[in-house]
């Protein structure tokens, strides 16, 4: 997985229990199993390559083919590692569930982009890939995203209390899981799951913070926490139109990127603001915008997930927006905060391989539940040593 603050690669070896035929039965009890967790960052010159293509410019095609080329190689080194550190050899793996990197999101014109060369990381791991996984979505009437309330479902569901899971990636989104949305059962739309992108995280957040301090983020918040929130920013932040649109939405870069903060700090007359006041007033715009959703749904239990688990800052604002509601992250279930997309994706590819839906109509909006993405088949990856060659 490699996400929307296109900082890193995350891997994830994950082992499935096998569920028989009908779903029934104590394998389709049991949950996943991490085996490794592993990560490397994205390279300076291809984060560029990926930032850049995000937005209009020359020669998109070829520096887009030469991106996905780089960034295939990338989650193969990603997936060599993951082997490495679990002692096993490539024949061992069912597939590479591979997300890609997203550099357009635009599924209200019918289509999502996520680069990889899924046939290079095949042949360079020697592992069948199962990628493009948002666009039979799409293609359905649904907007691609997000893709992870059906695992969060899976793993997360509390048999007797309302629990919402938060990734805090470069887009914050929430998945809102009924008590006992997790029962064991093979179609996902028996589950009462709720889910969408709530709007930015740290995509602004280490935007503002490398603009102003060089560093790529701001580290456990401590750059915002010593600021404070400015209520004039804040307010014409939040008066985005899209944090009141209904569900199902999704969103990205296409819209909170750098121009839109600039209109917001000009319309609040505050371009001249202390940079760190307004890093803090971006982290209470991502605690209002996810706080919002989970007390409507009534939620007991949060679980955050992603990058921004990390940020004690953001942490804590969360907490104070949501008294009386226990907030921690999925370390407390067994996942690493960091490892839940990547297992999210391999939970992706493993439905693929079944032949089951990955995708809930309810959180999407698409037409009905849909496999998710296509095979490529393994390549000789240096006669089936896993070795990456360049």
């Amino acid at each position: 997985m490699s996400g929307t603050s296109v900082d890193a690669v995350d891997g994830a070896l994950v082992e499935f229990p096998i569920e028989s035929p009908d779903g029934s039965g104590a394998a389709s009890r049991a949950a996943p199993r991490t085996l490794a967790f592993c990560s490397r960052p994205i390279p300076p010159a291809l984060r560029g390559q990926l930032q850049s293509l995000q937005q209009p410019g020359p020669d998109e095609l070829a520096r887009a083919a030469l991106a996905a080329n780089a960034l295939a190689s990338l989650y193969a080194e990603v997936s060599a590692d993951l082997l490495a550190a679990a002692g096993l050899e490539p024949a061992r793996v069912a597939a590479i569930g591979a997300h890609g990197q997203t550099v357009r999101h635009r599924p209200e014109l019918g289509y999502t982009i996520q680069l990889l060369n899924p046939a290079r990381l095949a042949e360079l791991a020697g592992i069948p890939v199962v990628a493009d996984l948002r666009s039979a979505d799409v293609a359905a009437g649904g907007q691609g995203a997000p893709l992870a309330p059906g695992f969060h479902a899976t793993v997360f569901a509390h048999p007797t209390l309302r629990r919402a899971v938060v990734n805090l990636g470069g887009i914050a989104n929430v998945s809102l899981l009924e008590a006992g949305a997790g029962r064991t059962d093979r179609n996902l739309e028996a589950r009462p799951v709720a889910g969408f992108d709530t709007g930015p995280a740290n995509t602004l957040l280490d935007l503002w913070c490398e603009r102003h301090t060089g560093q790529p983020y701001d580290r456990d918040g401590a750059w915002a926490a010593g600021g404070r929130v400015l209520p004039p920013l804040l307010a014409c932040l939040l008066s985005e139109p899209y944090f009141r649109a209904a569900p199902p939405k999704s969103t990205g870069r296409d819209l909170f990127e750098a121009g839109w903060l600039a209109r917001g700090l000009a319309q609040a007359g505050a371009t001249s603001a202390d940079p760190r006041d307004v890093q803090a007033t971006l982290a209470e715009l991502t605690a209002v915008t996810v706080a919002e959703p989970c007390l409507a749904f009534d939620a007991r239990e949060i679980l955050v997930c992603g990058g921004g688990s990390r940020n004690a800052d953001l942490m804590g604002r969360l907490a104070a927006r949501m008294p009386g509601v226990m907030v921690s992250d999925t370390s407390d279930m067994g996942i690493d905060p960091q490892a839940v997309e990547a297992t999210a994706f391999a939970w992706q590819a493993h439905r693929h391989l079944a032949g089951l839906a990955g995708n809930l109509p309810s959180v999407t909006g698409a037409s009905g539940p849909r496999v998710l993405g296509a095979l490529w088949p393994a390549g000789a990856a240096e006669s089936g040593t896993g070795r990456v060659s360049r």
